[in-house]
């Protein structure tokens, strides 16, 4: 995709969708931090559904290793995974406390040093939480960069890298959202829906129909 079409990519992106947010429920960037250590392998939804109580009664480091994996069990045990969130969650708690005063910290080595923490997650807080012009890769946003050819890449770091070269500065901001929303809910995995895209003229997606119908789904190299 050459610089004409991406600059037209994000500006109809942007045009639907002038500021997009992510669909967990915080408050802080520490409840935004826990939300998204839940939600490794998990929907927006189930987390939402699990935070919406727990942040009611404790919402600060100190106030969930208060409460203990026992406490907080109930209110994640819907989700996967749980039990590992769940001593994430306290060690990741005690070491806030500990190291940061109680605070998160606004850089990669710190966020990615805390239990659960990897690359993506930091790459989530940096943007979300403070605005950072950061690229969190996930698999929706790797199967958009190669489908349609705005940032082809074998793995997610490639992917991450080419899209912070080739995304217009203007919408850098933004676009995490932007293109986890689109794979979420318009370029997904198995069904793309292609005839109402619209950003659909610009994408080099060679297997487009109608119905939007392929087989299996692009994945990142482990």
């Amino acid at each position: 995709m050459n610089p004409q079409k991406r600059q037209a990519f994000f500006a109809q992106l942007k045009e639907i969708n002038p500021h997009p947010e992510t669909e967990l429920e915080y408050g802080s960037a520490f409840e935004l931090l826990i939300a998204v250590l839940l939600s490794a392998q998990a929907t927006d939804i189930s987390v939402n559904k699990g935070t919406r109580e727990l942040f009611k009664i404790a919402n600060t480091p100190q106030a969930l290793l208060d409460l203990g994996e026992a406490g907080v069990k109930p209110y994640i045990q819907h989700i996967g995974l749980f039990n590992a969130k769940g001593r994430h969650i306290q060690e990741t708690c005690r070491l806030l406390i500990d190291l940061h005063g109680g605070e998160v910290p606004e850089n990669r080595e710190a966020l990615e040093a805390l239990p659960g923490v990897g690359r993506k997650t930091a790459n989530v807080i940096l943007n979300t939480a403070f605005g950072h012009p950061t690229m969190a890769v996930d698999t929706h946003i790797f199967r958009v960069a190669n489908r349609t050819g705005l940032a082809p890449g074998k793995d997610v770091v490639e992917v991450e890298q080419q899209l912070l070269k080739r995304i217009p500065k203007e919408f850098l901001h933004d676009a995490h959202h932007w293109l986890i929303l689109h794979g979420r809910y318009t370029c997904k995995a198995r069904s793309p829906d292609c005839a109402q895209c619209i950003v659909e003229p610009l994408c080099s997606f060679k297997q487009k129909t109608g119905e939007g119908k392929i087989r299996g789904d692009i994945q990142p190299n482990s």
